[in-house]
């Protein structure tokens, strides 16, 4: 593959990986409350997660949901559970940061699990595969896979690092509050979007 091709699937790559969406906002409200090294790890887990569903639907796995009726709408509306969910417990956290480390922190298979069910995952996948690769040569699959790897993890990792640089200027529990409602606001606009789509 030429690097004409690499270059525009790894902007492709970087648009859709850093673009606001259910998990960058976890990612985000991670760093405001746990330490780095959660919030990396929840990374950790949203990007490998990410990466095995990207090479699933580059395998056809979006083909054979397509043939099952109803399996996609069921997995939209798990997806958007799910989110929703996270985001009603991001909605009535009180504010005061933990002082035990593992307290509730989202860790590295809620990461994985989150973007099989956030359909925003599913139709990156599905447009970067249809776009960038002939669906039939997993050596395109594989590349591209390869490139969103680094990307991706960077890029959220990324917004766990904003998180952080939040959490030296937020003292009082109430801004807290404030951040953390702002963000299960956006969270559950973003299922709102998901099912009005």
């Amino acid at each position: 593959m030429s690097l004409a091709m690499i270059l525009p699937m790894s902007a492709f790559a970087l648009a859709a990986s850093i673009s606001p969406g259910p998990v960058n906002l976890v990612c985000l409200s991670s760093g405001t409350r746990y330490p780095l090294t959660q919030g990396l790890v929840f990374v950790t887990g949203a990007t490998l997660g990410f990466i095995a569903l990207f090479i699933a639907v580059g395998l056809g796995l979006y083909s054979a949901l397509a043939l099952v009726p109803g399996l996609d709408q069921a997995l939209r509306w798990a997806g958007v559970t799910f989110l929703l969910y996270l985001s009603w417990r991001l909605f009535r956290d009180d504010g005061h940061l933990p002082e035990n480390e593992a307290q509730r922190a989202p860790g590295f298979m809620t990461g994985a699990l989150m973007q099989w069910l956030n359909p925003k995952a599913w139709l990156a996948s599905a447009s970067g595969i249809g776009a960038y690769t002939s669906g039939s040569d997993l050596n395109q699959v594989l590349l591209f896979a390869a490139l969103y790897l680094p990307i991706c993890w960077l890029s959220l990792g990324s917004w766990v690092y904003a998180g952080a640089f939040l959490r030296r200027y937020v003292h009082r529990p109430a801004v807290l509050v404030t951040i953390n409602r702002t963000l299960a606001l956006l969270l559950a606009a973003s299922c709102l979007y998901l099912l009005l789509e």
